[in-house]
């Protein structure tokens, strides 16, 4: 079976609070901007997810919570303490318990295990800034097995790429 995987990197954060905990830092003007954007080109590209995991930091919930409008039919979510500050070997366990039947995924965290995973999977440095979401295919009776095999980078979305993406905040 056919897999394809979204290892998105969470829209841009704020650092404007003192001493506020890194887990706690909500999404910036710019992020709130980005994230339905990238939701949206995904669609329009046939990427649909049917699972959601995401780490559980307030900027990757508020991430997802400005995507989830432009996903029919709406995803199962779960959101995953251990994918905070994760990496590959996180990430592969989270999928290995996704359903066969599944065969698209988008997992929303943070770098640097985002683009550590996505170079690994793919055999080439990748670069995720904010809001980036790096599209994988791959193969495989389950994601496990898949996981286990060779994966191809298809794209990767950048919001600066995206019509009004040049915008700075």
């Amino acid at each position: 079976m056919k897999r394809h995987l979204i290892l998105m990197r969470h829209a841009k954060s704020s650092w404007k609070e003192p001493g506020q905990e890194d887990h706690a830092r909500p999404l910036n003007k710019r992020g709130r901007r980005d994230a339905p954007r990238v939701a949206e080109r995904l669609v329009e590209l046939g990427w649909t997810p049917q699972r959601v995991l995401l780490s559980d930091a307030a900027r990757t919930r508020e991430t997802w919570s400005l995507m989830r409008a432009a996903f029919q039919p709406a995803p199962a979510v779960e959101e995953r303490p251990d994918l905070y500050l994760a990496g590959l070997e996180r990430i592969r366990a989270g999928l290995a318990k996704v359903p066969a039947g599944e065969g698209t995924v988008l997992v929303l965290g943070h770098n640097p295990g985002w683009e550590d995973a996505v170079s690994a999977l793919v055999g080439q440095p990748i670069s995720l800034t904010t809001a980036n979401a790096a599209l994988l295919e791959g193969e495989g009776p389950s994601w496990a097995e898949a996981l286990d095999g060779a994966w191809r980078l298809v794209e990767v979305v950048r919001p600066k790429e995206l019509p009004g993406g040049d915008a700075e905040d």
